[in-house]
């Protein structure tokens, strides 16, 4: 009988270690492959809730006890084949890409489990077996996460040679080449500056979020052809030294840095040291351009010009910068070295919230040889970024501020300020969000200051998913204790969220969509 239990087990263990592996790998390709990304999210994922916990504890005692009581491995193979409850295999926001990178780690993830499997048959037979199957399935991110370490250095090398390609191109084109980073505003500040600099210049910038190597390599491979003039590059950095090795292939002469903050802490631990590897990218520019409205970049500025570097200062509050971005009576006012250029009206997706980042890109333009007349000419036809802070009429008549692609605590300052100022006498003004993450230590602490802002200014609140739950639950009872009362619910899904939001609404509503989170994280 316990023979036949064992096969059971074994057969259930085996079958339970495909659904697990195809979970976390897609987790680990939301994360872009980064060794430990499935173990760390595996830890939120069963530890988002007491029924959680206790289940993934059920499953790993199952598949320990395995080795005395062969059934027990038939329950480690449930808890691991099906959960945790809410993370699905496919996905639903963030699907699972069968890529080429994909498909290795898939293959090797099955070769470890199949020699698990073997050790543990050679040493114990088939209740060997099941007990090395049980294990894997259970402890299946840590599974993922070793196979991501023994492969980066070998997609490493396969990278290079995309990257030579690219170094090669950018050679032969010779584009003047605007690197951009920072904390938040990136993106923003990339569309603008194309945006103003291609009023003079054939510029090329890189699309959507392609700030690492492998996007930034593309993004020269497909869109640098001959006669492109500028190339704007967004270039991120997951940690110390990557824009280093960004700009050693793709040296920017303009170099920007729009702000630093708490995003991506969770990575880089201090400010300081995302201030250290942010500056990276000003290494070997002929102009660095700075927000110094951020205390932290007003520090850099002085230290580089001690250095003998060019420095142009931006402000999107102070007319005495080299540059800036000031709002005067719902226009846009240029100023350049403190000489008022002009003002320039709103274009038809209003005025931006964020100056600063205007006033960076219209540095980044002027510093590539653009006049400041022809930078305010273009002021008015600045594209909207999509996903942030844009503003749509849903189809019940409400304005919807959509700011899903933010994650930082200014940003969310600025979003909340916008719901103010766009809201009616007696209308609705909804926040929906799940909070922000990646803020290392600061996270509960600025989600707990993010919801009680947003009691300030919001009539209802809707708090999406587990992630930080509890933090802005904490925030938004500090409010109510504080007099500022609104209408919380909780969902699990942002479809949820917006099936109710459209139920509520009406013509006078606004609602703010602050941030999303991919179905990775709970």
């Amino acid at each position: 009988m316990s023979g036949a239990l064992a096969v059971a087990a074994l057969v259930a263990c085996a079958v339970a270690t495909l659904p697990a592996g195809l979970r976390w790998i897609r987790v680990a390709q939301r994360e872009h492959y980064l060794p430990g990304a499935a173990t760390r999210f595996a830890g939120r994922w069963w530890g988002s809730g007491p029924a959680r916990t206790a289940l993934i504890v059920v499953g790993a005692a199952g598949a320990a006890a395995g080795v005395v009581v062969p059934a027990a491995g038939i329950v480690a193979a449930l808890v691991a084949g099906t959960g945790p409850p809410g993370l699905s295999v496919r996905g639903r926001t963030s699907k699972l890409r069968w890529t080429r990178r994909c498909a290795t780690v898939g293959a090797l993830v099955v070769l470890v489990t199949a020699a698990a499997m073997s050790l543990g048959a050679v040493l114990g037979g088939v209740r060997g077996a099941a007990v090395a199957s049980a294990l894997a399935a259970v402890g299946m991110p840590v599974v993922v996460d070793g196979v991501l370490a023994v492969l980066r250095p070998v997609e490493d090398r396969l990278s290079r040679r995309f990257v030579a390609e690219a170094a090669a191109r950018v050679a032969r084109v010779r584009p003047r080449i605007v690197g951009i980073t920072g904390s938040y505003g990136k993106t923003s500040t990339k569309v603008y500056a194309a945006h103003l600099a291609s009023g003079r210049f054939s510029v090329a910038a890189s699309p959507r979020s392609f700030n690492n190597r492998a996007g930034l390599a593309r993004t020269v491979n497909e869109l640098l052809v001959p006669g492109t003039d500028v190339l704007v590059a967004e270039m991120g950095a997951y940690g110390p030294g990557e824009i280093a090795s960004l700009c050693s292939w793709l040296p920017p002469r303009v170099a920007a840095i729009t702000a630093i903050g708490p995003v991506h802490l969770e990575r880089f631990r201090t400010l300081e040291r995302t201030l250290a590897a942010k500056s990276e990218i000003a290494a070997g520019a002929e102009v660095v351009v700075l927000n110094t409205d951020d205390v932290a970049l007003a520090g850099l500025a002085e230290r580089l010009e001690r250095e003998g570097r060019s420095v142009v200062r931006c402000s999107g509050s102070d007319s005495g910068a080299d540059v800036a971005v000031l709002e005067t009576e719902g226009r846009l006012a240029l100023h350049h070295e403190g000489r008022l250029v002009g003002s320039a009206p709103a274009g038809p997706e209003g005025l931006p919230p964020a100056r600063t980042n205007v006033a960076v890109a219209a540095a980044v333009a002027m510093a590539l040889g653009c006049t400041g007349e022809e930078v305010l000419a273009r002021l008015p036809s600045l594209p909207a970024v999509s996903n942030r802070l844009a503003a749509v009429r849903g189809s019940n008549g409400a304005v919807v501020l959509d700011d899903t692609f933010n994650s930082n605590p200014a940003g969310a300052a600025l979003a909340l300020e916008e719901l103010r100022r766009r809201s009616s006498p007696g209308g609705r003004r909804v926040v929906v969000t799940p909070g922000m993450v990646e803020l290392g230590g600061a996270q509960a602490t600025e989600n707990a200051a993010l919801a009680r802002a947003a009691a300030a200014v919001a009539t209802d609140v809707v708090v999406v998913g587990r992630t930080n739950r509890r933090a802005l639950a904490t925030g938004l009872a500090a409010a109510d204790a504080e007099g500022r009362h609104v209408s919380v619910r909780y969902v699990a899904r942002r479809d949820e969220a917006v099936a109710l939001v459209r139920a509520m609404l009406g013509p006078d509503d606004v609602v703010l969509y602050e941030n999303d989170l991919p179905d990775h994280y709970p």
